[in-house]
């Protein structure tokens, strides 16, 4: 892993006052943490850290840090978390996490892949899946990155994180059976059309099911009963074949 060095100071200002009149001074407020010791307050110049870290680099890096005026003045960290604007990207906090040489610990590294695959010669699509792995190893031994050759990687096939062998002194943490990288079939003609289809069909779906409803209220208004002034006329008109019948009877 790449290492860095940085002269890092003791921060008395605090509160946020405190780290305002920091912020304006172009010092960036920090606090380093770890199994061993207490929290600490510090304090870093922004252009010595804009020099280490560029916009863009990974920030999986050893920081080998040189603390004025404290009693341990060197110590080895390893960056947890980098506080930005949301807006102008300027960094605002620093997560500073201690670790001792020879104690193992354990970081989300990226996952990269080396080599033409052999399915994409064929027509395959390669498919990352996976784009962090975490590891664990002494500081000494951690990586910038996971290497994935996929060289022999054919159709149908996948890189699971069991396959992947880690470099030296590190071991990759999780399941062994979880795809990280694989190699699909390309999509065929009628699989593309079958998709289109699909989706001009499915928007007509809707206008389906809402006749059906209209069409069962219909049934249902008709199904009602007939209102007491339907009745009433129904009877009326009943009224003169009854009369008739009674003249036939005499």
């Amino acid at each position: 892993m790449k290492s860095v060095s940085l002269t890092v100071f003791p921060r008395t200002l605090a509160k946020r006052i405190g780290v305002k009149k920091l912020r304006a001074s172009n010092r960036i407020p920090a606090v380093i943490y770890g199994q061993h010791n207490s929290p600490e307050r510090l304090e870093l110049e922004l252009l010595d850290f804009q020099k280490a870290f560029h916009p863009g680099a990974s920030e999986s890096v050893l920081l080998n840090l040189d603390v004025k005026g404290s009693e341990r003045p060197k110590r080895i960290a390893l960056i947890q978390e980098v506080q930005r604007h949301a807006l102008s990207g300027k960094v605002l906090h620093i997560d500073l996490h201690e670790v001792l040489e020879s104690e193992k610990v354990s970081i989300t590294v990226p996952v990269n892949s080396t080599g033409e695959a052999v399915g994409v010669k064929n027509g395959g699509v390669v498919e990352h899946i996976l784009f962090k792995l975490k590891v664990r190893a002494l500081p000494k031994d951690l990586p910038e990155a996971i290497i994935v050759d996929i060289s022999s990687l054919e159709i149908g096939k996948a890189v699971h994180i069991g396959d992947i062998k880690p470099p030296a002194g590190v071991e990759i943490l999780g399941a062994k059976k979880i795809v990280v990288i694989s190699c699909a079939a390309p999509i065929t003609e009628a699989e593309e059309t079958a998709a289109a289809t699909a989706a001009t069909v499915a928007p007509g779906e809707p206008e389906v099911l809402t006749e059906k409803k209209e069409e069962g209220e219909e049934g249902a208004e008709a199904a009602k009963p007939a209102a007491k002034g339907d009745k009433a006329a129904a009877k009326s008109e009943k009224a003169p074949a009854a009369e008739k019948k009674a003249e036939k009877k005499k």
